[in-house]
């Protein structure tokens, strides 16, 4: 096993306009050595090139796109040959729904790079499938469809975060089911048994942020012992994610409009979650929507 064993690769790959650019910007930010568009074949020479100069201690991140058949074959050898170097490359795969995808190339007048003579979504489309295999198997999944660019900074910042950190991160998303399920989310729970604050007048201009709300919403029937419950389920699945390498994982919390239910839940699971093992990162993704 070489020297490169003790350093940390990073791939960043995932759908067009889904922000690996500004993943990269982050990780280059937070000391990470970062090459774009590093095409899949020279994942190797990356690596060689690392430890020629010795090294060990460097933290390499590759910006990645896979857009054809052929570089798909590529990528998944180069990351077969890097193992085998002893690197153990973490693959991060950032996706957003295809009406995201679609508005973001309008914004800024582009065409999907697959599209060809048809429309962006049969580009977007292609491309999914194209994906579907490499996004099934990556190791961390981000899902940046209604996050801003603050908030998807937010979420990188806290997969890298040191090594001297927790020995596993979770990120807490509340979220509003009209706006749709997270695509990152390993666990979604459904706030909608409790009665909605929106139909309050005295709480609906709060949000599950203000304590206002956050004491009507924590103070119903069966959410303490949905919250006693949640942290049970998640004590026995902790220890198996930690068994299996899982270094990050996603808890949805949802409710119509992710303003009120699902923002007050996901603060209170947060807090109670976290300890010195377990680190996370609350994100109201739909907040202020509305």
């Amino acid at each position: 096993m070489t020297d490169s064993a003790h350093s940390e690769m990073m791939i960043v790959t995932g759908m067009s306009g889904a922000g690996r650019t500004t993943a990269a910007n982050v990780l280059e930010d937070q000391g990470w050595y970062v090459v774009d568009n590093l095409p899949p074949q020279l994942l190797t020479q990356l690596a060689d090139l690392v430890d020629r100069s010795g090294g060990s201690d460097v933290r390499v991140a590759a910006v990645v796109d896979v857009r054809s058949r052929a570089f798909f074959t590529d990528f998944r050898a180069g990351l077969e040959q890097l193992r085998d170097n002893g690197w153990r490359p973490s693959v991060v795969f950032v996706d957003a729904t295809d009406e995201s995808l679609v508005r973001r190339f309008e914004s800024v007048r582009r065409p999907h790079p697959l599209q060809g003579e048809g429309r962006m979504l049969d580009g977007i489309t292609r491309e999914r499938e194209l994906l579907r295999d490499l996004r099934s198997n990556a190791d961390i999944l981000i899902d940046t469809s209604g996050l801003n660019v603050h908030q998807l900074s937010a979420k990188v910042q806290e997969l890298v975060g040191d090594k001297g950190g927790p020995d596993l991160r979770i990120a807490v998303m509340s979220f509003g089911f009209k706006y749709g399920i997270p695509l990152d989310a390993d666990l979604v729970f459904d706030m909608r048994f409790l009665p909605n604050p929106f139909w309050n007048p005295e709480l609906r201009p709060f949000s599950g942020k203000d304590e206002v709300v956050s004491d009507f919403v924590l103070g119903q029937p069966g959410a303490k012992e949905f919250l006693d419950g949640v942290l049970s389920l998640l004590e026995p699945m902790t220890e198996g994610y930690l068994r299996e390498g899982r270094s990050y994982v996603t808890l949805a919390v949802g409710c119509t409009g992710g303003k009120h239910r699902s923002v007050a839940m996901a603060e209170a699971l947060a807090k109670q979650l976290r300890s010195e093992r377990l680190g996370t990162l609350v994100v109201h993704r739909d907040l202020g929507r509305e």
